[in-house]
Formats: structure tokens, sequence, C-alpha cells
């Protein structure tokens, strides 16, 4: 397996609610390969959108580290942090995000505004992220001129147009009809087996979860693999999403 591009360490994550303490995240400790496609998965209010945001730079720990490509993103200032996302990070969203107003062209160019480059080659990457996804012949349509799927690819591309470190993809398929849902997998696998790209997919939805390379689940603020969540007596092995135990 490829050396981590991803350290999380001993990360703690604790809110002030109504005056009481409430611990999320609890001493967690994740790694992630380069080019790897993990899903991470787990009941409502288990913690996953705020790891999400510690690995986003989105959020700070109250405790330890999180480190993407040799930085140490959890000891960065706001400034440093906001120039670090337009070009490491890739957001999928579940409902898309899209500005209604703009052209999916112009959706897609949003984080190229952010970073010096000249309008060729910021074109260029457009272009090339839209045909990526399939949507050259839709360029100049606005969101409310295209399908859900569609517009997911829209939001795929403008994740990838920065060439960013990290893809971060939560329930990317939650809003879509089964077939779009494939399609949207599918096209994650590509990018991740051609462009060797890092994708974390948070979903509920097990079949989404099944062409992930590997499994992690959020269960009291911890991480567990699919193996352990068995061992701990918290999952059936009927119930692994694992490939070989579908065979």
């Amino acid at each position: 397996m490829a050396e981590p591009i991803m350290h999380i360490r001993n990360v703690v994550k604790s809110f002030t609610r109504g005056g009481e303490e409430i611990t999320v995240l609890r001493n967690l400790n994740l790694e992630v390969a380069e080019g790897e496609f993990l899903g991470i998965m787990g009941p409502s209010g288990s913690g996953k959108t705020t790891l999400l945001n510690l690995i986003a730079g989105l959020d700070k720990p109250n405790r330890g580290e999180v480190w993407i490509g040799g930085r140490c993103v959890s000891t960065m200032t706001e400034s440093q942090l906001a120039a670090w996302r337009t070009r490491n990070i890739g957001f999928i969203f579940q409902f898309y995000h899209l500005l209604p107003v703009l052209t999916a062209y112009e959706n897609v160019e949003l984080p190229l505004l952010l970073l010096p480059i000249s309008s060729q080659k910021r074109r260029d990457q457009v272009l090339n992220a839209l045909d990526l996804v399939g949507l050259s012949d839709r360029m100049y349509h606005r969101p409310g001129q295209l399908s859900g799927g569609q517009q997911q690819r829209v939001g795929i591309a403008r994740a990838i147009v920065t060439d960013p470190t990290l893809i971060v993809a939560d329930e990317p398929t939650g809003d879509l009809d089964a077939r779009s849902a494939v399609e949207i997998l599918n096209l994650m696998g590509e990018l991740q087996k051609g462009l060797n790209k890092t994708i974390l997919l948070v979903t509920h939805d097990p079949r989404a979860a099944e062409r992930t390379q590997r499994i992690v689940h959020l269960e009291k603020g911890q991480l567990l693999e699919s193996e352990e969540m068995q061992a701990a007596g918290l999952m059936a092995p009927s119930d692994s999403f694992q490939a070989k135990a579908q065979g």
C-alpha cells in the first residue's frame, strides 16, 4: 500500500451545549493511503460531519493533530487554512451546492478564481474537468436545466478542477435515484483508479460503501474497521460490507 497521505493522531473534539460539554470524537486515530478510496459509516449523530470538518480544516480539534500531505492542518491560522483548502480539498455535497444563476462552466470555474493562474489555464482546467465527468456538451446549461445526476457531475468537476490532495464526499448519492447513484459511484471509482485520487466517502448507504476499498465505522467517537465491529458484537458477519463477505 502507498504511504499514508493523511494521519489523524489522538484527536479529541468536544462541544459545549447548554453548559454541558459533549465529547464527539475520543482519541481518534486514522491513516489514509495516497490514492485510497475510504468509506466512513456511522449512525446519525456519531460525529461523521465533525470528522470531515476537521479533515477539511473547517474546524480544529481540542487535542490531537491532523496531518495531510505532510502538513499539520490543525495548527494552521485561519488565513493559512483558507489558502490550503482551495488547493488541497475538493468537496462533493449531497445537495450539490451549485449557484443557480451560473452555468455549469461557471460553477466549476469558481474555485480557480481564488488561484493566481492565467485565464487560459483556468479555461483549460475547467474544460478538462467537465470532459472527465462527461458534461462537455452541457457546460452552458444552468443547474435548473440539468438532472440531479448531471448536477452532481458538475459538483464533482468543481471538486477536482484544482487537482486537490483529497476529495471529501458527504453523502454524494443521498439525493439521487438508484441509476444516477450508480453512475456517480462509477465516476468516483474512475477518478480514484485513473487519476489516483484519494477519496473519503461518508455514507449511510451500504451499496455505496461497497464500492470503496476500505470501510471504517464511527461508533461512540471512535473508528472501527468492519472486522473490529464484528468482534465487538456491533455487526453480524452477514452484515459486513467487505467484498470478501459477499463472495
